[in-house]
Parts: structure tokens; sequence; C-alpha cells
């Protein structure tokens, strides 16, 4: 199971959207493919989501893909192991952000990424990327509605950084690392 190998439910999700043959999680999806689409779909907009491949990762480690993509958006439905529904959606550079993330690799250079969360998102660290569970010290945040800027680095300055952020406003998750990001609340 990928959680006992300090892999967060984003980079599960990750892999399992790039499809390259990397281990994904032991999920057993209860509900039909439609629902599976439809849960992904609510990521982000219906203008972007209707064109994005949807994928979702097996109970025995492989990655359906539900659907084939034309737009080079790519969509996951809700992780089902942790509470509250995540499902997401992202660009390209947003997969190569997150490629370099798992990797422990620096970020592509001049590459914004963009990741919708429309139906919110939980089991976060806000100051650990490589954080597994909520302790007393990594600060683990419950978002509503969001998109994620990825590697925007220096476009980032004055927004607030704080290890605990109010999620109602715009913040910068992970700050101090390679891998910090905007995170943009939605209404």
């Amino acid at each position: 199971h990928l959680r006992r190998k300090g892999m967060t439910k984003f980079q599960i999700l990750t892999l399992s959207a790039i499809a390259i043959g990397l281990c994904v999680p032991k999920i057993a999806y209860a509900e039909g493919d439609a629902e599976l689409i439809k849960n992904a779909e609510s990521a982000a907009p219906a203008a972007l989501s209707s064109g994005a491949a949807v994928y979702a990762p097996q109970a025995d480690g492989t990655m359906k893909t539900l659907r084939d993509g034309s737009n080079g958006f790519w969509c996951m439905p809700n992780d089902p192991a942790p509470p509250g529904d995540d499902p997401m959606c992202g660009d390209a550079n947003s997969m190569e952000w997150a490629m370099a993330w798992m990797s422990k690799k620096d970020p592509p250079k001049g590459k914004v990424g963009l990741i919708y969360m429309l139906a919110g998102g939980s089991d976060a660290s806000n100051t650990d990327p490589y954080a597994t569970a909520p302790s007393e010290s990594n600060n683990w945040v419950t978002t509503g509605r969001h998109i994620m800027v990825m590697n925007a680095m220096d476009a980032m300055a004055g927004y607030p950084t704080d290890a605990k952020p109010d999620t109602s406003k715009p913040y910068v998750m992970w700050h101090g690392t390679p891998y910090a990001h905007l995170m943009v609340p939605v209404q």
C-alpha cells in the first residue's frame, strides 16, 4: 500500500494519472465508471473537465483509463481512502511539476501549472511535502474549493506563508521548499 511507503494522496493520484507504469494505490471502487467520471469531472469547470482524460487506480495496482482526453488535461475521481471528497484535474505542466516532486528533483523551469480541486480537499500538510498523516508539527489542512498554481515561485511574493493558514484566502503551501505552490480558494 503506497500510504505506508510515505506517499501522500496527491502523489498517489498524480502517479496514477500519468499512466507510466509506476505503482498505484490498491483502491477498490464500488461505483461504476460513469459515476467515477462524473466525480472526476466535478474537480474542474465543465468546459475543461469534459475533454480531460479520466484515470482511476484499480484494486490490483493497475490504472484504468475511464476516458481518453482531447485537451491535454487529466482528471482523477475521489480517493475513497481518506475522509472528504477530493477529485482533481490538472494540466500537463502540473504533471511535470508533480513528477519532479515525486522524484525529489527541482521542478521544471518556466512552466506554471494548474490543478483544480473544485470539490475541496483534505489530507495535506501545509509545511511538509512528504507528510503522510497529520501530526502535531506538520500543520495538516482541510480546504474548500480551490485551484493550485504550481511552480510560480517568485510570483508568489506577498502571499501569506503561515504554517497554519487561513484557507479562506490565498496562501502558499509548502513555503521554503522547491514545491511551494499557491492555494487559491474559489466560490
